[in-house]
């Protein structure tokens, strides 16, 4: 981690409040597609695409952010990149034929490109806020991609229904993860705080006295 506790306890912040953002976007959009109630192909394209692009764009921050080792790093920024692509794949309507299948399969593997960056960023950073709560979020975006793949999709309304819920599931984690990382923080900087402001002992009655002794006692010398 940075040697600078302000620019740490910055850096932390902002990425917990953009944790705890993102996984409120995923718990909504997850209720607006479950809520829908027959999502057209293009619909549900257009709500994920949005999604995948800013999650896309909040790994590509934390690559740059976050003070990890470079493999680490550039693993974020690649998973970042390719779910911006991912998202803009999914803006395109490729027939009705082949739209759902196709849909899925973004969807799938953008679930698994940030679920993996996830874990191993917090493996990478031993001192990371929250560190067990983000490993659970990436692990169980793993699961949730390869369900996503692995499902046989025959409808729009039954690929809305998984991810919805997955969307949902993955929020709420991701909330979790979010407020771990802040009370984490929070501790280490009560933590600098004490260790910057000692606490001062009261002295007691004993070196009062010795005080006062060495103030009114005058050393006798030759006269």
């Amino acid at each position: 981690m940075s040697d600078n506790p302000l620019h740490t306890s910055n850096l932390m912040r902002g990425i917990w409040t953009s944790a705890i953002l993102s996984g409120l976007f995923a718990v909504v959009l997850g209720v607006v597609i479950l809520a829908w109630p027959e999502p057209s192909v293009v619909a549900a394209a257009v709500l994920l695409g949005v999604y995948l692009v800013a999650s896309g764009v909040a790994l590509v921050f934390l690559a740059f952010s976050l003070p990890a080792s470079a493999g680490s790093r550039f693993l974020t920024f690649i998973s970042g990149v390719a779910s911006v692509a991912l998202g803009i794949l999914a803006f395109r309507h490729f027939g009705q034929g082949y739209a759902v299948l196709l849909l899925a399969i973004w969807v799938g593997v953008g679930f698994i490109f940030r679920g993996v960056s996830v874990t191993a960023s917090a493996i990478a950073v031993p001192e990371f806020p929250g560190r067990g709560w983000a490993i659970f979020f990436g692990v169980i975006g793993i699961i949730a991609g390869f369900v996503v793949l692995a499902y046989p999709f025959d409808s729009i309304e039954t690929l809305a229904l998984v991810v919805g819920a997955s969307l949902i599931i993955l929020g709420e984690v991701e909330v979790g993860s979010g407020v771990g990382m802040r009370r984490d923080v929070k501790k280490a900087e009560s933590s600098v705080t004490s260790a910057d402001c000692p606490v001062r002992v009261a002295p007691t009655t004993t070196d009062k006295s010795a005080a006062l002794q060495s103030q009114w006692v005058r050393p006798v010398g030759p006269r």
